[in-house]
Order: C-alpha cells, then sequence, then structure tokens
C-alpha cells in the first residue's frame, strides 16, 4: 500500500508541477519517469480522416477521435473551415496543451488535453510540417517546410512573435533536455541548423547525407541528436553540444520515417521506423550497435516512448493502426485500431486529470474504413515478402489510395496502373506516375471510386494494380503485380 501511494503522489506531483517532461524524450535524463496510468494518453494525427485519436495506454484502447476536419470531397469547397492533412504534432511541458499541424491548411490547432477542446487556431506559412514547444514552455517553434523559416509562436497568446530564417524546407525541429539549443533539419537542403534558443540566432551547421530529413530527436541525456534520412534509408547521429560533430551514420533501411529513445534499466535505446520494411530497428546510444529488429506492419512512421520508458508507440501509417512495443523484450503487445494514415504521435503522461472524460471525442466513423492490397514482383523470390503495400483509405464514394513502393530502380520513373488482367498484361491505366528515390523506394498517391474497381467480389469490370516502369504515355512491362 505505502508503494501504491508513493507511485500515485508522485504522479501527480509530476501532473500538476509547473513542467512534467519525464526521464524519457523528450525530456532531460535526470527527471523521474512516470508510470504509465489511466490518466496518460496516447496521440496520432491522422492525415486522411483528419482527425486526432486519443488512446489510453493502460488497456491500449481506443478512446475517440477529435475531429479537426472532414474527408474529400467535403474539405475541397472554398467555403471548407476545417483543416487538411493533419499531419505534425507536439506539447507542452506541463502536458496540458497539444499542438497539431496540418499541412494543407497551413495551421496549428492547439488543444486542451483535459477536456480535447479546440482553444486555438493560429495560421502560418504555406504547408507546415511539424511543431514543438521549447522545454521552458514559453514558445511553439514550427517548421514552415514550404517556405525557409520557422515561426516562432508565443506560447500564451498564440500569436507569432518571430522568425527564424533557414535554408528553404526546414523539416522538423528538437530542443536540447536542457533548452538552450534547437535542432532544425532540413527536408529540401542537406543541412542541420543548430540555433541558440536564447537569442533565434543560428550558431552551427551539421551536414546531412542527403537533402531528405523529416524527423529528428534529441538523446534525455544531452549528448547525442539523430535525425533520419527518408530518401537514402540513413539515420545519422551528432554530437548535441559544440562543436556539433557528426558520430555515426548507420544504413537503416528503404523509407526510413521516425526515431525517438528509451531509457531501460538496460541502457538507453533508439527505436527507428523503418516504413519501407515494415519494421522498428533498436539500437543502442552508447554504441550504435543493433540490438534488435521488430516486425510491425505496413509502413510504421511516427513513434514515442512511454513516461516510463517500459513502451514504445508506433503509428502504423498504411494499416490505421497504432502498435504498443514492450521495451522489455522488444515484442509487439497490442495492435490498436485508429484513424487513417497516422503521421506523428505523441504519448503525453498525466493529459487527463479525469480519464473519464469523453465530452469532445467522437467515434471513428469513416476514419475507420480502409481496405489493404500489396503488390509483389511477376517472379516471386521465395521469400514471402511483398515489397509494396497498399491502402485505400474510403472517403465516402471515393478513396485515397497510398502505396508504400519499395523493391524498384534508384532514381528511375515508374507508373502505378490499373490493368485488364492479374498478371500485368493487357492495356494499362494510369493512376500516378512517380520516381523513386536513391533507395528505390517511393509514397504514391491517388484519388478516386479505386475500391471498387480493384474489388474481387466485382466481375468483367475489375481491373489490377500494377507497378509498370516509364511514364502514363507509354508506360511498359508490369513489374509489380497484385497479390492477395
Amino acid at each position: 500500500m505505502k508503494t501504491w501511494k508513493t507511485v500515485f503522489l508522485a504522479a501527480t506531483m509530476l501532473g500538476t508541477g509547473s513542467a512534467a517532461w519525464a526521464g524519457q524524450a523528450p525530456g532531460a535524463l535526470s527527471s523521474p519517469d512516470i508510470p504509465i496510468s489511466h490518466h496518460d494518453r496516447i496521440y496520432a494525427a491522422e492525415q486522411f480522416s483528419n482527425t486526432v485519436s486519443v488512446t489510453d495506454p493502460v488497456d491500449n484502447k481506443l478512446l475517440g477521435v477529435i475531429r479537426l476536419g472532414d474527408p474529400q470531397p467535403l474539405n475541397f469547397s472554398p467555403l471548407y473551415k476545417g483543416q487538411v492533412l493533419v499531419h505534425g504534432m507536439g506539447y507542452s511541458p506541463d502536458h496540458h496543451t497539444l499542438a497539431v499541424v496540418s499541412i494543407g491548411s497551413n495551421s496549428v490547432t492547439f488543444i486542451d488535453t483535459a477536456t480535447s477542446a479546440v482553444k486555438h487556431m493560429t495560421y502560418v506559412g504555406r504547408s507546415p510540417h511539424e511543431a514543438f514547444y521549447t522545454p521552458d514552455g514559453k514558445e511553439v517553434w514550427v517548421t514552415v517546410r514550404g517556405e525557409n523559416y520557422i515561426s516562432v509562436i508565443d506560447a500564451k497568446s498564440f500569436e507569432e512573435k518571430t522568425r527564424i530564417t533557414t535554408p528553404s524546407g526546414p523539416g522538423m525541429q528538437i530542443f536540447s533536455p536542457d533548452g538552450k539549443y534547437g535542432y532544425i533539419c532540413s527536408s529540401f537542403n542537406p543541412e542541420t541548423d543548430v540555433v541558440a534558443v536564447a537569442d533565434h540566432e543560428i550558431v552551427a551547421k551539421v551536414k546531412q547525407d542527403s537533402p531528405f530529413c523529416p524527423n529528428i530527436a534529441a538523446t534525455p541525456d544531452g549528448k547525442q541528436v539523430w535525425f533520419t534520412l527518408k530518401d537514402v534509408g540513413k539515420t545519422q547521429v551528432f554530437d548535441a553540444r559544440p562543436p556539433f560533430g557528426l558520430l555515426k551514420t548507420i544504413d537503416t533501411g528503404p523509407i526510413t520515417n521516425h526515431v525517438n529513445f528509451a531509457q531501460t534499466a538496460n541502457g538507453s535505446f533508439a527505436y527507428v521506423t523503418i516504413g519501407g520494411l515494415n519494421e522498428v530497428k533498436v539500437f543502442r546510444t552508447d554504441d550504435f550497435s543493433q540490438v534488435a529488429t521488430i516486425p510491425v506492419g505496413n509502413l510504421p512512421h511516427g513513434v514515442w516512448p512511454s513516461g516510463d520508458g517500459s513502451r514504445v508507440y508506433v503509428g502504423l501509417e498504411n494499416a490505421d493502426a497504432l502498435v504498443a512495443i514492450d521495451t522489455a523484450t522488444n515484442k509487439v503487445i497490442a495492435n490498436i485500431p485508429i484513424g487513417q494514415a497516422p503521421q506523428a504521435i505523441a504519448y503525453v503522461p498525466n493529459a487527463a486529470p479525469n480519464p473519464d472524460n469523453r465530452e469532445n471525442l467522437q467515434p471513428l466513423g469513416v476514419a475507420g474504413q480502409v481496405a489493404h492490397l500489396a503488390l509483389a514482383p511477376k517472379q516471386r523470390t521465395g521469400d514471402g515478402k511483398v515489397p509494396t503495400s497498399v491502402s485505400l483509405f474510403d472517403q465516402g464514394l471515393i478513396q485515397i489510395l497510398q502505396a508504400s513502393v519499395t523493391g524498384l530502380q534508384p532514381k528511375q520513373k515508374y507508373v502505378l496502373a490499373l490493368s485488364e488482367h492479374a498478371d500485368g498484361s493487357g492495356a494499362l491505366q494510369s493512376l500516378a506516375a512517380f520516381m523513386t528515390n536513391p533507395a528505390g523506394s517511393a509514397i504514391v498517391n491517388a484519388v478516386g471510386p479505386i475500391r471498387q474497381i480493384v474489388d474481387q467480389g466485382t466481375n468483367a469490370d475489375r481491373r489490377y494494380l500494377v507497378i509498370a516502369s516509364g511514364e502514363p504515355a507509354m508506360p511498359g512491362e508490369a513489374i509489380q503485380i497484385e497479390t492477395r
């Protein structure tokens, strides 16, 4: 009984104090861990349903979604006021406010974690990507990826107070646990900038091996910064302190998405989501050795630790699900259905003072409707793996198709198309043209009544998804074909 009271009081004090970054990322290692409780929440930003899902980690149960916008075609209206492409996410040090970035509507939505109510909307520049609070809770930095700056928002007034000019396409920013530095990687230029938080001045630059970094994270001990390179399938590590030297480059795999950390009794570990392999890879932060490979499901994207480091949660972009990983065993222990195409996720300890409050949560509805397909080479390798996963996110009469494509030649032109026959023969009707990245992979999107066309329940009108070389006007032979 005494132990239970001690844990309860510690959690309560952390939940009501001025700052509650636990001893897990993005906080400082010196802060106490926060045991998992019904007051904790896991949030996921869901790009195609324009929702934020809310999950209780104790029983890994979806509680509902915060609906920030409508699906297509409702959001095509010139009078539409909702959000489009809900994508990025950060939260305040007191755990009272969630900042949610919507790429298509150029906005940051500030949500009260206690009530799940929207308390303010701030509009920024073109195509913002991620937002996060400074460790003192006074500012929110938003990467305006469609332009060339960080929008610095006052956390009380929610108004932009200044801008930090960067190379075009800043991808994401995170802060050193002591709040001294901000680290800003780029999605369009091979450069990560280090900024002094006190005066918003760039004090150092770190070379990226490629121009496409979507995600960056700092270790809780304040010693390292890790960032991912989605186009070349690498993860790089540099010293979080001057002179900010590069420490390690790791070949992690195609469509390397996000990275985050868990501090456990066995040490400090980096969890990296590898979308093209449908895996999470785990590395020690002391010697960078890989200690585990965890199969998780289609296109893992966002990743975040629990407040005590006992679990790591991963959003599956092409499976509309959240998976929980036990960090002691590095095994998946839960799979939770959520909204469409989860991107960033955040585990927020003590977010809900009243864990039974559901007043602003709604059921999944259409956000829970999705069909899954897969494409494989015409000549199967026999290893049982399919290199391309396809999700058809239901939007009512139409679907958004998203294909996580791997296994192709790098920097080559291809076409995602509909074929007359299952073997890819016959006339091809192009859905989307794309070029693979240096790792031979790509994320490809199309919109239309595609599920009805490829549904195996239809008869003579049915067609089959394929990937062919070339361009829409002159596609070549099908290379990958639909498999079931």
